[in-house]
């Protein structure tokens, strides 16, 4: 089975292009124009850490007023982060006689770096190139008169992974929304097994460890001195659950429009500082404080907000 859906014909789609007469489910790779790319190196080790950053990086670079989407991965040392948003690439699409329900994938070309391995022309005018692993639009002109022929665009190009852009008739949730919901649901799952393969393996540990203690040191057999042992044990496992605990509370009242400037955290307590956008964002993010009992602290701006718990 096929879930890259890399068999179907691959359409390159730039400013430049002529109309074109889809009639079958087809896959799309947009150009730089489409969207705005970052690499940067993070300390963080997952996908979905690194794209709660990506509003943050994008801060300034992107055009105000706009919903934007972000896709983000792994290079070596780096994370890729892409920003772009889908009223404005479908609105193109549909203008160049795209017809959105026949269009199984859309990708980036950054994500296929590695094929261009020469100029691709793009009309007579312009040329998309690999440039220190970055895939740019330039003028023709630039590559000077002896650049050869166009490198042959086809399914090879095709990367793993894709985003879904649907049409929103008859649809309740937006693409956003719908696809914010999967990653929510999925990371849940994800959580309580591993979460819950955890807490198992740790309990089973806790004992063969406590097992051990009393045979090589019989002295330590009291119930009095195993309840304190195991009390100790508890102890710590409920300061680091609390912890994550606190961790995915914060991590929810980071949506769009939300910026977490700066978090600290200690065994007892932790405190953080959030910038929003406007006034509308703020009201929300200061409810979702209220409802956890944070306490809330004033802070220099106006749509800043700082708080702080024990833990």
């Amino acid at each position: 089975m096929n879930f890259t859906g890399s068999n179907k014909t691959l359409i390159l789609v730039h400013r430049a292009m002529d109309k074109v007469r889809v009639s079958s489910d087809v896959n799309v790779m947009l150009t730089p124009q489409f969207y705005t790319l970052k690499k940067q190196p993070l300390p963080v080790r997952y996908a979905y850490e690194a794209k709660r950053i990506a509003p943050s990086l994008f801060e300034g670079l992107l055009e105000e007023g706009k919903s934007y989407d972000y896709m983000v991965w792994k290079e070596e040392e780096d994370w890729v982060f892409l920003a772009y948003n889908l009223e404005m690439i479908a609105a193109f699409l549909k203008d160049k006689g795209f017809v959105l329900e026949h269009i199984s994938k859309l990708f980036f070309a950054q994500q296929s770096a590695d094929f261009f391995v020469s100029p691709l022309f793009l009309g007579s005018n312009e040329a998309l190139l690999s440039f220190d692993d970055v895939i740019v639009v330039v003028p023709r002109v630039a590559l000077g008169e002896d650049i050869g022929d166009s490198l042959v665009f086809d399914t090879r190009f095709t990367p793993k992974k894709g985003i879904t852009l649907q049409d929103a008739y008859g649809s309740i949730l937006t693409l956003s929304q719908t696809v914010m919901l999967s990653s929510i649901f999925g990371l849940m799952a994800i959580i309580f097994f591993i979460e819950g393969s955890r807490y198992s393996g740790n309990s089973k540990a806790i004992q063969v460890e406590m097992d051990e203690i009393v045979e090589n040191y019989p002295s330590l057999s009291s119930k009095y001195t195993r309840e304190s042992i195991v009390s100790k044990y508890k102890t710590l496992d409920r300061t680091e659950r609390k912890k994550r605990e606190t961790i995915k509370t914060l991590a929810g009242m980071i949506f769009k429009g939300v910026t977490l400037t700066s978090f600290e955290m200690n065994d007892e307590k932790f405190s953080a500082h959030f910038s929003s956008k406007d006034a509308e964002v703020f009201k929300k993010v200061k409810a979702l404080a209220k409802k956890n009992n944070f306490k809330m602290l004033s802070a220099a701006k106006e749509h800043d907000l700082k708080i702080e718990g024990t833990l």
